[in-house]
Order: structure tokens, then sequence, then C-alpha cells
């Protein structure tokens, strides 16, 4: 069953690469949302695909030796059927 979550990461997340870990590994998952950096530090990370990739996303990217992550926030959200692919936003 598809779900949409949105992830909220803090810890030692911007600098380290953790944009372009999380989309090759959304990429990989076959799971479509997006990424970016926000002012305050963190990160947020809407994905959406299936449950068991869902959860197999965030310990790829926990599993970099870069990214210190202290804490992650999750939140489901509704499906977005118009969504075709993962970004990275600026």
């Amino acid at each position: 069953m598809k779900q949409r979550i949105q992830y909220s990461f803090t810890g030692s997340v911007q600098g380290v690469g953790f944009r372009f870990h999380a989309s090759h590994a959304a990429v990989s998952l076959g799971l479509t949302g997006w990424v970016r950096n926000e002012y305050d530090g963190s990160v947020t990370m809407e994905v959406q695909g299936e449950q068991n990739a869902l959860s197999t996303v965030v310990k790829i990217i926990e599993q970099s030796p870069y990214i210190s992550i202290d804490a992650v926030r999750s939140v489901a959200l509704p499906l977005d059927p118009k969504e075709k692919s993962f970004k990275i936003r600026y």
C-alpha cells in the first residue's frame, strides 16, 4: 500500500551530502518526493511509495558516515497522485 510521509531530520544534516544521499536512496527504492535544507539547520523530506521502502530509505540515509541524525520526526500526508519523480529542492 502506498503512503506519503514527511520527515524532518535534525543533527549534523546540512553540508554533509544529506540531500544527495537521500535522493540517491529514494530513487533506488522507487520512491517519489523531494528533499530540502531548512533555514533552521534541519532537513525536510517528503517521500511517497510502498511502506517497506519508506522505512528503508531512512535506514539507508543513517548509514552515511558523514550524516549524524539526532532526531527524526514523521507525519503522514495524503498521496500526491501527480508526482512522478524525486527532486532535490533548493
